[in-house]
């Protein structure tokens, strides 16, 4: 059964969709709301409380012009205005504490063997989530709208493992960055399998700051592999770790944001809601 949290996340999923397929128009409160089938008041509400900002707002978040913008002005970047303004406390990087480590040859070809994993179901502001920890860090997160079907994925990656569905201190210590309780938070360890080029990559996604975007083929550079845009969009598609690995911050050269792993529709929602979130402590 649904909870009322993840009811309203579909509604503002929907809602977030049809802003982004008719940002253009600049589509009223009154329409928007409409689609969802809430009153612009109710609709209002649940809105602002998800995202923190209004609607009309958030529109401009969503906007190929945003996105284009971000691209050409990647110099200065969201953040850097919140680090400037004396906000770096705040709005700090999480990535700034995220350290990966790679499975050892054995462990990432024998599908887990001896590999002791933990696992736990979460809400977040983007739905359920399923996370997964080994004793060296996470090791996995996905966005589980299937609470069955993604703990079969979870162990389709390791399965000769063994399974706890125990919550312990990395998953939670991995849980504040959805609520930004960043006081909290302590350097995350991540446990990931693999490959070289791979990990290379996922490495180099976490050198985008949030309320940032990135496209293909400047990832590839600062992989330092330029004419590999492909391979380096296989490796982001492969990502183990939604949103500390921030693949969705990758999109298209041309300013649409592209597709995603966990839904076209939950990317824009998370692009939104983070460069929303860090505009707001800009000019509050």
């Amino acid at each position: 059964m649904e909870t009322q949290n993840n009811i309203n996340f579909d509604r503002i999923a929907e809602a977030i969709n049809y802003i982004k397929l008719n940002f253009k128009a600049q589509p009223s409160l009154d329409e928007v709301a409409e689609k969802v089938n809430l009153s612009p008041y109710h609709f209002q509400r649940m809105f602002t409380d998800w995202a923190g900002i209004s609607p009309k707002k958030f529109l401009q978040y969503l906007s190929l012009d945003y996105a284009k913008g971000i691209l050409k002005e990647q110099q200065a970047t969201l953040f850097d205005a919140a680090f400037e303004t004396g906000l770096s406390g705040t709005g700090r990087l999480h990535d700034l504490f995220i350290n990966i480590e790679g499975m050892t040859p054995a462990e990432y070809k024998n599908g887990g063997k001896a590999l002791s994993i933990n696992f736990s179901y979460a809400e977040t502001p983007f739905g359920h989530i399923i996370v997964a920890s080994t004793p060296k860090g996470i090791c996995y997160i996905a966005f589980a709208d299937d609470k069955d079907e993604a703990f079969n994925q979870l162990y389709a990656q390791f399965p000769n493992a063994s399974y706890y569905q125990v919550v312990d201190l990395a998953q939670q210590n991995a849980l504040y960055i959805f609520t930004r309780d960043w006081s909290q938070l302590s350097s995350i360890k991540l446990h990931l399998k693999g490959t070289s080029f791979q990990l290379k990559v996922w490495e180099a996604l976490l050198k985008i700051p949030m309320g940032g975007l990135n496209t293909y083929a400047s990832v590839a550079k600062t992989v330092e592999l330029p004419t590999a845009s492909r391979a380096v969009g296989s490796a982001i598609g492969a990502n183990p770790v939604a949103f500390l690995i921030p693949c969705h911050r990758v999109i298209k050269s041309t300013g649409e944001l592209g597709q995603y792993h966990w839904g076209a529709n939950r990317k824009s929602a998370i692009i939104g809601w983070e460069a929303a979130k860090i505009n707001h402590l800009c000019i509050v």
